[in-house]
This record gives structure tokens, C-alpha cells and sequence, in this order.
């Protein structure tokens, strides 16, 4: 009788699975260090806006300033205009903006602007200043190819204000929660949000949570 073949037992494999507590949920606050401009695109290049509609006001409520969600992610992940393009290497940074892009979310769609925990509500245009809500016009003149004046006339926020939203980040092996809290803080610095970047609308974190 043929003596049996001793079998070597097969080591089991760990096999991490993320589970949905995983997931980390943070309530953010970012503080303006300086006022927040508008240039809100109509959707083509023909239609003229008054400086009043450049605003970002809240779908079904036309009186609540505030800024999409979207604005805040595409400062994160877009490979043009991004904060990460901004100040990362720029061997990384499109790796940085597709992880933000893949594992981030915030929310809700629309984030209003408040001042003192108020939500900032736009009133009336007189004389170039709303006295509700502080917004006014700036008027300035870029310099367009071959030297060809464009006027533009947009209105600012002044500060104080505050934007408060939902940070979710999914499990992931690309990017860490710091990482994306080390961004917001130093891009609200050296970049900031809305229009007009770097002289306006740079900010700071105020809650992380």
C-alpha cells in the first residue's frame, strides 16, 4: 500500500473589507479672510447679466446667496484651475485631483453663505450696494489678446462670511483625510473660491468636525 502523500496545510489570506463605518463624515466650516467675487455664467456668451444676477442664488428661494457644492469639489479636483495644480508637484497633482474626484463628496448641492451663523439673503441693487446683505460692484477693465479692453462689472461679498457644508470621504488607499484638510486650508490661502481668484476669496477652516 502506497504511503499517502502528506499535504501542506495552504496558509489563509487576511482579506480586509472596508465596511460602511469606514466611511468618515465631517461637518466643515470655512471663514472668508477676504470678499468672495461672482461671475456666474449664463450659459452662453451673448446674454448680458446685470451685476446683481452674476450672484449664485439658491434654486426656489432667489433671495439666499450662496455657492454650489460643485465650485468647492472643482477646487479640489480639476486638472486646470485646482487647488492641487496649485501646490502640489506637478508630476502628482492629476493624481491628487482623480483620487479628490473617485473618494470625496460634498453636500449639499447648494451652500449658502451666512454671516453669524445667518443665512446672507440678497435685497435690493441701490447706487452699486445691496445694504441687506453688503454685496456691491466692482468695476474693473481686463485686458483681452492684441490689447482689447473687456469692461467688467461684478458683484463681491464682503466679509464676514462663512460657508458650512457635509465632507464625506469613502475608503480608499489614494488619499487620506489629511491630505484633503492640508489642501482646503492652504488652498483657501494661496487660491481661495469664486472669481478673481488669489486676491479674492481666500479663506480659512474654521471647523472640522
Amino acid at each position: 500500500m502506497a504511503a499517502r502523500e502528506r499535504l501542506t496545510p495552504v496558509a489563509k489570506e487576511t482579506v480586509t473589507i472596508n465596511k460602511p463605518t469606514d466611511i468618515i463624515e465631517r461637518k466643515v466650516t470655512l471663514c472668508g479672510l477676504s470678499d468672495v467675487m461672482f461671475d456666474r455664467y449664463p450659459g452662453d456668451n451673448n446674454t448680458k447679466l446685470d451685476p446683481w444676477q452674476k450672484l449664485y442664488l439658491k434654486p426656489g428661494a432667489e433671495k439666499v446667496i450662496g455657492i454650489p457644492a460643485l465650485n468647492i469639489m472643482s477646487a479640489l479636483t480639476s486638472h486646470n484651475n485646482s487647488f492641487p495644480k496649485r501646490l502640489r508637484d506637478s508630476r502628482q497633482y492629476k493624481n491628487i485631483c482623480n483620487a479628490c474626484l473617485s473618494f470625496a463628496h460634498i453636500g449639499p448641492t447648494f451652500i449658502p453663505f451666512t454671516r453669524n451663523g445667518e443665512i446672507i439673503v440678497f435685497g435690493q441693487m441701490k447706487d452699486d450696494i445691496d445694504e441687506l446683505s453688503g454685496i456691491y460692484v466692482h468695476y474693473s477693465t481686463a485686458r483681452l489678446e492684441k490689447g482689447i479692453p473687456n469692461p467688467k462689472a461684478r458683484p463681491v461679498l464682503p466679509i464676514p462670511w462663512e460657508l458650512s457644508f457635509n465632507f464625506t470621504l469613502f475608503p480608499n488607499k489614494e488619499i487620506k483625510e489629511q491630505e484633503i484638510i492640508n489642501l482646503l486650508e492652504d488652498g483657501g490661502r494661496a487660491v481661495g473660491i469664486g472669481t478673481y481668484r488669489g486676491v479674492f476669496g481666500k479663506f480659512y477652516i474654521s471647523k472640522w468636525e
